[in-house]
């Protein structure tokens, strides 16, 4: 029996777009203030792709987007908890307490955070140079922590380390599910293949 070629899989499957967000631009395709800030419009030339959940406009990295709605629910919606790992230039060195604290879960204005993974890391050899440079204080030093976390809270992470006692300086995303972000470039992205997120 001949297979409808309707229905062919490689007709069917959905895109997905791997982004390298840069700090700075919004997470939609456009912008009406005047004059307009840049937008994933600025750099994604694909049409019918649409954001994967949301990545804050003063965030960089990872960001998915696709033209199936399915999918997109399955990778931005919390109750799904795919795990998001993003890394924090964090102003002070946290200490296990710190650090247990994120892990255990902490407790912010609209209630406590599931339980995350955090750990104390080198600065990552392979970061790219951010735009405008993060203000650094003479006296107050920083360091770098890996952290994921299993919701999609706004500006979660950051609240999580400033109710820790280390505010956020820098926040990169590095990775949701099996998606990496790998050694794409800051304003570059590229076709994925759309598996299972899990």
């Amino acid at each position: 029996m001949w297979a409808d070629p309707r229905s062919s899989p490689l007709e069917t499957a959905p895109r997905l777009i791997l982004f390298n967000k840069p700090y700075g631009v919004l997470t939609q395709f456009t912008d009406r203030s005047d004059p307009p800030r840049p937008t994933l419009g600025d750099y994604i030339s694909e049409k019918g792709v649409y954001p994967a959940g949301r990545l804050d406009r003063d965030s960089e990295g990872l960001l998915l987007l696709t033209d199936d709605g399915a999918l997109q629910a399955r990778i931005s919606n919390p109750r799904f908890k795919l795990p998001k790992t993003y890394l924090a230039q964090v102003e002070g060195i946290p200490d296990a307490s710190a650090l247990d604290s994120l892990c255990r879960g902490v407790t912010l204005k609209d209630g406590l955070t599931r339980p995350a993974r955090a750990r104390l890391i080198p600065e990552p050899e392979w970061l790219w140079p951010r735009t405008p440079p993060v203000r650094q204080r003479k006296t107050v030093p920083d360091s770098w922590i890996e952290l994921t976390i299993t919701e999609g809270r706004n500006r979660q992470v950051r609240r999580m380390t400033a109710a820790a006692g280390h505010p956020t300086l820098r926040l990169i995303r590095v990775a949701i599910g099996d998606w990496r972000l790998g050694t794409l470039a800051p304003g570059k992205w590229r076709p994925v293949q759309a598996q299972d997120p899990w």
